[in-house]
């Protein structure tokens, strides 16, 4: 039964398994690529990026044979892309086509990654996942890949491997090869160090697969602590041996889970709990147990003390997205949502809070802006200060007359700019002769003050005076991460790592003396985001229920004198004392590389993967083609449909490197059918045809908005079978198909169903342009709302369809029919529909480590469906098709990888299915038809 279910699911894994980061024509045509290959990577970057690329490629091919020796000595060359036009800071590697992009602005908050310079540590993390897919093609998976390419691999090899390892694997690499690394940094272990502090007890699948209710620690964290007890306990060669054993399934099911008791000598079950106890173990000094109340989960972030003892921070939780609160007087008071950003931090003063706002270009998805944005919480006005620009981390002045903030530029330098209120001119541009990377700068009196990390990675905080541009650094360089500094009466407080902690310290100015600062608070895990006022003081802690503020009176902290080489001390191994035996790159020791052009016409057809496709009620299978760019993609498929019964094969290719889509396919369909005359026809059908859209993203602030128009010129050629092959014979016509898409919602939290405010809108419009006068149009929007509960969901959906009355062209239609019934394309057709979802129970439960229970919820409706048609007969045709029911969903993982949502429905027929079945009750089974995207 496992084998049959591993089978059932297999297609739908293999869309599912698409890196979300990638964006299908995502750069500009101007962007000139140039290339550097080597024997392990051909990276591809803009022009002007030479260096950078140079010492990426040095990186990889140093750590190569090392790295190698703990997965595998298996190597083929990956295709490697800098993306230097986005402001966000990831990277990936992915199978289908196999490839791998940089996303080269690094982030703010060294507490979350750390200081390393931001390409070394992608190309050490990224590289490790390269080695990983070159070692896993083999036994089972290798004939999954033989026979479904790529993605083939790539699906097995998800069954087989846990995502946990993946990463961990990876972060324990990007900590052996560096001086620093997530593994060394007492941030990184904060949410299970949480768990562990205050007694929380979750099985292994709830801590593998997470859930909409409680705080689970994501696959990185879980997989580091597994990957790394595995080195340090049973060698270099232990995850070689059981990966290897794993990807081949050796034993069939469950393959990793035998190959660690294989060749660990315990269980799988007894391995994990070890692992975790002894990263457990690490931290029984460091932090006291403590039991608190259940609380639902929220982040509490960046707490600012306004006038007395009143409160502004930001505040998420899984019910609500970002918010701006204001606590007074014990009172909570939500000011105004926060727009989409890249992180929660802001800036207040005199009223005002300044922060950045992520908004996508409009056209081209890898490239996107950081702006400033100003909201008044008196008078609650917006005001964008920037435009187009790419500003991180801006502060308010004391009389907020004026903004700093980091300019990160497409070659990755960093500047410090301050800006004026009024219009967000630059008033002064501080030099950075030292390229540094500045994170979160303020003001302090006549200077800029602000956490800097050097190339090595090190962090210290460097001052600049605003009129002499004189600087110095208050504390010595150290891979301690530096984070938050805060100013107030000559002392800046800051964040930085120092020992298994992250604490506080302050530097006091008028006699260069530093402290760390005691706040004698023993719940929570590290202390972030300091404020003081002249009576208290605020900052984020973090818990196993998320990030919470704790207010102390400002004597209630204790100030213990540190000396600056305090602040140098070496960062822990957290007990991985194989840590300690790796070779570091050699940046001093450079290859020589030559670069080339690379041309945007290279390998634009390049097949690489066989998808089985299904989304109800089309069933297909398809041969897949994506060029490395992302601008190209091509496809031979060929498809069933239930519904209508017909077959198709087709091929089909959309161009994206141009500011419009362009788009050609030829579809030949066999057993296409309709009504002619009352009658029923049977043709097949030849169609070529030629396109082009324009998508475009108007998304800002609070609202994610998207616009598709495109205009599509189709020669149909039918050839007519049965009764009417004499009569009708050939049909030869041309038509276009003009299609006007736009969707606009809001900003969604984790657990609810559908955005609170959402709107889409379809509308389609045919007319042949040779032959005959037959026209079609065809609209369908939805209305999203709230409903009467938080995280319930009203949705309106209303559509229109008219056709001209014409039968001698039977354009196909993707009318919302009624549920329950068999629809039809009928000449005039009519639908109201509402719906209401509610979540019905969170389980986080599951079976066998194969499928795990996140949700269970409904969707209450009815649907009304009013259609006319009059025949050439003359003999009218008018129907209603009204039902109501409920669906019933399961939010699900498989395998602990993959979300599928599934459901079954049941309607009752108000009225007579004319096109098919009889009685009043209907039972299906639902596939989401977005599943695959």
């Amino acid at each position: 039964m496992l084998a049959g279910i591993r089978l059932t699911f297999f297609c739908l894994l293999l869309f599912s398994l698409k890196s979300l980061a990638q964006e299908f024509g995502g750069n500009k045509p101007s962007i000139k690529w140039k290339q550097i290959v080597t024997s392990k990577a051909r990276i591809i970057f803009p022009s002007a990026m030479d260096s950078q690329a140079i010492h990426i490629a040095n990186t990889i091919q140093q750590i190569d044979a090392v790295s190698a020796q703990s997965i595998g000595v298996r190597s083929k060359p990956v295709s490697l892309v800098l993306q230097n036009q986005t402001t966000i800071s990831n990277g990936y590697v992915s199978l289908g086509p196999f490839r791998s992009e940089f996303y080269l602005t690094p982030l703010q908050n060294s507490f979350e990654l750390g200081s390393l310079p931001w390409s070394d540590q992608l190309a050490i993390h990224e590289y490790r996942h390269v080695q990983q897919y070159n070692n896993f093609n083999i036994g089972l998976s290798k004939i999954f890949s033989t026979i479904f390419g790529q993605q083939g691999q790539a699906f097995a090899n998800n069954v087989a491997i846990p995502n946990w390892f993946f990463e961990g694997d990876a972060v324990y690499n990007e900590t052996y090869f560096s001086n620093q690394g997530r593994g060394r940094l007492p941030n990184f272990f904060n949410p299970y160090r949480s768990l562990w502090q205050q007694q929380k007890k979750y099985n292994w699948q709830t801590l593998r697969n997470g859930s909409y209710n409680k705080f689970i620690p994501d696959h990185y964290a879980l997989g580091y602590l597994l990957a790394a007890y595995g080195r340090k306990t049973y060698g270099d060669d232990f995850w070689k041996d059981v990966t290897h054993d794993a990807a081949a399934f050796k034993g069939l099911f469950y393959p990793l889970q035998k190959a660690v008791k294989k060749y660990s000598g315990v269980s799988y079950k007894t391995f994990r709990n070890k692992a975790l106890d002894f990263f457990k173990d690490q931290f029984v000094t460091e932090d006291s147990l403590i039991n608190v109340s259940p609380q639902a989960y929220k982040d509490e972030e960046y707490p600012v003390l306004i006038g007395g003892d009143s409160i502004i921070f930001v505040k998420t939780s899984y019910d609500k997205p970002h918010q701006f609160v204001l606590i007074d007087r014990g009172h909570e008071k939500t000011l105004n949502l926060k727009a989409v950003s890249l992180d929660n931090h802001f800036s207040y003063a005199n009223n005002t809070i300044a922060y950045s706002t992520y908004r996508p270009d409009l056209r081209w998805g890898y490239r996107d802006f950081n702006e400033i944005e100003l909201f008044n919480i008196v008078t609650k006005k917006h005001k964008r200060l920037t435009t187009s620009s790419k500003y991180f981390s801006p502060s308010l002045s004391p009389k907020a007359d004026s903004v700093v903030a980091v300019n990160i530029n497409t070659s990755g330098k960093a500047n410090l700019d301050i800006l004026s209120m009024k219009d967000g001119s630059k008033l002064s541009a501080l030099v950075n002769n030292e390229n540094l990377f500045y994170t979160y700068p303020i003001f302090a009196r006549q200077q800029i003050i602000s956490a800097v990390r050097n190339t090595a990675g090190q962090m210290s905080i460097q001052a600049i005076d605003v009129k002499t541009l004189q600087s110095r650094f208050i504390i010595p360089f150290s891979y301690n991460v530096i984070a938050f500094p805060f100013y107030k009466n000559d002392t800046l407080f800051f964040s930085a790592s120092s020992g298994k902690q992250d604490k506080v310290f302050a530097y006091v100015f008028n006699n260069g003396k530093l402290f760390f600062v005691d706040p004698k608070l023993k719940t929570g895990i590290g202390k972030y985001q300091f404020n003081v006022s002249d009576n208290s003081i605020v900052f984020s802690t973090f818990t196993a229920n998320g990030f919470r503020i704790e207010t102390l009176l400002k004597s209630a902290i204790e100030f213990v004198p540190v000396s600056a080489g305090d602040m140098q001390l070496p960062l822990p191994d957290f007990g991985v004392s194989t840590l300690g035996t790796n070779p570091k790159p050699d940046t001093a020791n450079q290859f020589k590389y030559t670069v080339t052009p690379y041309a945007k016409s290279k390998g634009l057809i390049a097949f690489h993967s066989i998808q089985p496709y299904i989304s109800d009620p089309e069933y297909a299978i398809t041969l897949v083609s994506d060029n490395i760019l992302n601008t190209m993609g091509a496809q031979l498929a060929y498809t069933y449909n239930r519904s209508e019964r017909f077959s198709k094969v087709s091929a089909s290719a959309v161009y994206a490197g141009l500011f419009p889509l362009l788009y050609a396919s030829v579809d030949y369909s066999i057993n296409r059918r309709g009504f002619y005359n009352g009658k029923l026809l049977s043709w097949n059908e030849f169609e070529p045809g030629v396109g082009i859209s324009v998508p475009l993203n108007f998304s800002r602030l609070n609202h994610l908005t998207f616009l598709n128009v495109g205009s599509r010129y189709t020669l149909n050629n039918s050839q007519y079978k049965g009764i009417f092959k004499d009569s009708i014979s050939v049909n030869t016509f041309s038509y276009l198909n003009h299609s006007f898409r736009v969707t606009n919602q809001s900003q969604s939290a984790r657990k609810n169903i559908f955005p609170k405010w959402a709107q889409t809108l379809a509308v389609n419009y045919k007319h042949a342009v040779t032959g005959y006068a037959a026209t079609q149009l065809s609209t369908n929007g939805n209305i999203y709302l709230p409903g009467l509960i938080k995280n319930h969901s009203l949705v309106l959906n209303g559509a229109f369809l008219s056709q001209s009355a014409s039968n001698e062209i039977n354009f196909s239609s993707g009318f919302p029919f009624s549920k329950g019934y068999i629809g039809q394309n009928l000449q005039h057709m009519y639908k109201f529909g509402v719906n209401y979802n509610l979540p019905l129970a969170y389980p986080d439960a599951g079976i066998a480590n194969v499928v795990y229970l996140l949700r269970l919820r409904t969707n209450l409706f009815y649907d009304h469906t009013y259609a006319k048609e009059t025949f050439d007969s003359g003999f009218p045709y008018q129907a209603y098709f009204r039902s109501a029911g409920t669906e019933l969903f399961f939010d699900t993982k498989w395998w602990n990888v993959m979300p599928v949502s599934f459901g079954f429905r049941y309607s009752y027929l108000f009225d007579e299915d004319a096109f098919g079945g009889s009685g009043h009750n209907r039972f299906e089974v639902i596939l989401p038809a977005n599943l695959f995207q």
